[in-house]
């Protein structure tokens, strides 16, 4: 019987043509029905609960497990920064090779790090600071964010026709996630380089959720201010926010809804008319190469030669990809 501190595993089978199968064990450490084979590299991955991305990036991460020669645990969804060390301990103290990290919170790296030990952490999709990270033992695999928000301001603009001043609503996730902050501020950093003055009317988190941008949009709808576009940091916050104002009357092709990620629910929003816009984020590619740069620095001890990899050898880099109408089909 195990305590109630005890970490709870949801191990993937790996995925194949036919067939996906997953369960659930107690306790780490376990490696049988893993995604990979007995005998090989044990990789642990703790990240907080799902949403849409974040199981597209766990199934691809079983899914590439297994080709890699990689046996890979999955813990449950951590929602504290407290679940994720004690997942992390646990996992160096039942001997995991390396661990591949989406934190609860990117500003805990260190305590993330220190728990670990002498393991190395891949941090995906959730990038921490560079001051915490280290070339061969704490790397980051993800989209370099702030291209997300760069390629919505550049949209929104032109789809516009390139006006002098814009009146904007921005629906962020998470205050502290870097994804949320880069892609938030390279919006406002495109405009400003653009000489485009920039009229804030509403600014807030809705924490990448969809029912949260719904209400977000309704306090907007209260101040009675007009505006020109919403920029939202992920998909579920679009849809959100697109539905709210089809829904009370708003004409959706004068007032663009952008998103990020491409997911299944953006990009039939963007064929319903609703949303204009989303970035694609890669969760396949993120996973895939998640994999494979944990298995280079426990196999070679460094990630040289890795595809994508920066020159201070700390990132690298999954490309994102520009989605509207006249593509969305390629991405569903």
């Amino acid at each position: 019987m195990k305590t109630k501190h005890s970490i709870k595993i949801l191990t993937v089978l790996l995925l194949t043509i036919v067939m996906a199968v997953g369960m659930m064990v107690g306790g780490c450490g376990s490696s049988g029905g893993s995604s990979g084979s007995a005998g090989g590299i044990k990789v642990y991955y703790t990240a907080p609960p799902d949403d849409d991305f974040k199981a597209l990036l766990k199934t691809a991460l079983a899914e590439n497990a297994g080709g890699e020669g990689v046996t890979l645990d999955i813990g449950e969804g951590c929602n504290t920064v407290n679940d994720q060390i004690k997942q992390i301990k646990t996992a160096v103290e039942s001997g995991y090779d390396a661990i591949i990290c989406l934190p609860v919170d990117r500003a805990t790296a260190l305590q993330l790090e220190v728990s670990a030990g002498d393991v190395p952490i891949v941090f995906v999709n959730g990038a921490p600071d560079a001051e915490y990270l280290e070339k061969d033992k704490y790397m980051v695999v993800s989209s370099y964010e702030m291209d997300a928000g760069t390629y919505q301001a550049e949209y929104v603009w032109n789809t516009l026709g390139k006006p002098s001043s814009i009146n904007i609503v921005m629906l962020r996730g998470p205050v502290t996630h870097n994804a949320a902050i880069a892609r938030s501020n390279s919006v406002y950093k495109f405009f400003k380089e653009n000489g485009v003055t920039v009229n804030v009317v509403f600014d807030d988190t809705a924490n990448w959720d969809e029912e949260q941008a719904k209400e977000m949009m309704a306090i907007v709808e209260k101040t009675n201010q007009s505006f020109d576009a919403v920029f939202c940091n992920n998909d579920s916050m679009a849809v959100g926010a697109a539905n709210y104002l089809a829904e009370h009357g708003y004409d959706l092709t004068k007032i663009p809804v952008v998103g990020v990620d491409a997911t299944t629910g953006g990009c039939q929003s963007i064929v319903d008319g609703k949303m204009q816009f989303t970035v694609f984020q890669s969760a396949t590619g993120q996973g895939k190469t998640a994999i494979q740069l944990a298995k280079a620095l426990v196999t070679k001890g460094t990630a040289d030669g890795m595809e994508g990899l920066t020159e201070d050898g700390l990132y690298i880099w999954v490309p994102f990809e520009k989605v509207d109408g006249s593509n969305v089909k390629n991405y569903m």
